[in-house]
């Protein structure tokens, strides 16, 4: 019986104290059956939100893909990069365009992918560790 391909579930977020500021990710990862396989937040240095949320999402990806997946179903409570990704907004921030074009390079080493815009309360684990991220840097 052929198995049948790995599909993996990315949430992700990014925060920013300032925007631009101090800002950090999070990201978990779950398998099909929802059990998390991986939690990670860090911070990324100044940026915005928005550029937050695509480094957030480009460090899911590259995680996800390391776990073995094929198929991903992305969730983030950002309306702007899941309509940006989906195609319904265009990209017109020059900050965000070379990140945009990066994710769209992540995207392509997947069969599948799917972006749903979830609200905040649905993403609260990414959301508490992109957070977790920046008061590590607030003690520092």
């Amino acid at each position: 019986m052929e198995k049948s391909p790995k599909r993996l579930t990315v949430y992700v977020d990014g925060a920013s104290r300032g925007n631009p500021g101090p800002a950090a990710i999070g990201v978990v990862i779950r398998d099909e059956t929802g059990i998390a396989l991986l939690k990670t937040s860090s911070s990324i240095g100044r940026a915005t939100n928005n550029q937050a949320e695509y480094v957030a999402l480009i460090t899911g990806l590259r995680e996800a893909r390391r776990l073995g997946a094929e198929h991903v179903d992305i969730r983030t409570d950002s309306e702007l990069m899941a309509r940006q990704i989906g195609g319904s907004y265009r990209v017109r921030n020059a900050h965000i365009k070379p990140l945009f074009e990066e994710l769209r390079q992540s995207l392509a080493a997947f069969r599948s992918y799917d972006v749903v815009h979830i609200p905040r309360e649905q993403n609260y684990e990414a959301d508490a560790l992109a957070n977790e991220a920046l008061n590590r840097l607030r003690r520092s």
